[in-house]
């Protein structure tokens, strides 16, 4: 009966991949992705003959691009997160 028991709680147990705290994480990569890609758009000209440096600033060519792959670097930090692992200074 005790075989029968842990075949039931087996198909009932429901571990998930990711807890909550990897969800957190992979958020806040979101938004900082979301916020590169914010920083990244706009200046663009009404007028095709007429031509808008802007396109060049340090926020569109450094500061947007690096804030992208800084997101995709807290993805990459949330999926390999494991939240069961124990702190060694709790002990």
């Amino acid at each position: 009966m005790k075989k029968n028991q842990q075949k039931e709680h087996h198909k009932f147990n429901h571990d998930f991949v990711f807890q909550k705290k990897n969800y957190i994480v992979m958020f806040i990569g979101l938004a900082v992705i979301a916020l590169g890609f914010i920083l990244m758009s706009g200046g663009g000209s009404e007028d095709p003959n007429v031509f808008n440096p802007e396109i060049f600033s340090f926020r569109r060519i450094r500061l947007a691009p690096t804030l992208v792959l800084i997101g995709f670097a807290i993805e990459a930090y949330g999926i390999l997160l494991n939240p069961n692992k124990e702190n060694k200074n709790t002990k």
